[in-house]
């Protein structure tokens, strides 16, 4: 049994025209979100052994915030293939991964992560920016994680369903 947890990157700015989308920083929301998303995940015990993001700036930062907040002691591992990728790179990243990572958090963009989630669990889930998805995957490693692997989704947790 694996546990995947999908994070949209949380809120940027786009307050300067000139700012790339790959180096978009977060907003004043995104600054504030992004801890509270760590809080969530220590608080429900879900504090996971692999942290993944995108090279992009935003979700860097809501990576390295997150981490901060649910006490996560690891490196976080980036990867430019994340950046407004499909579900199918997701997937490719996952199935490189050792099984000694039982709990695998990935921060990305959409909408490769909800397609991602709804190829998963057969449900459209909306995601928007620093959603929170908790799913459940019946393989015994992650050289399983293929196009047809379906899981649970345990939990999606929402900016409002954030504490204040």
């Amino acid at each position: 049994m694996k546990t995947l947890l999908l994070l949209r990157h949380a809120k940027s700015s786009w307050d300067d025209p000139t700012v790339s989308d790959h180096d978009r920083p977060l907003n004043a929301r995104g600054l504030r979100d992004a801890p509270k998303v760590g809080g969530l995940i220590k608080q429900h015990g879900l504090t996971p052994d692999l942290i993944i993001a995108s090279t992009a700036a935003r979700a860097q930062v809501t990576a390295r915030q997150v981490a901060l907040h649910c006490d996560y002691r690891g490196a976080i591992d980036t990867s430019s293939s994340l950046y407004q990728a499909p579900p199918d790179e997701y997937r490719q990243y996952l199935r490189s991964l050792p099984d000694e990572y039982a709990a695998v958090m990935m921060v990305g963009h959409n909408p490769g992560l909800e397609d991602l989630l709804e190829q998963l669990t057969g449900s459209y889930e909306k995601m928007p920016t620093a959603a929170l998805a908790h799913i459940s995957l019946e393989i015994a490693g992650w050289r399983e994680f293929v196009a047809g692997t379906r899981g649970q989704l345990i939990r999606l947790w929402r900016p409002k369903d954030l504490p204040s």
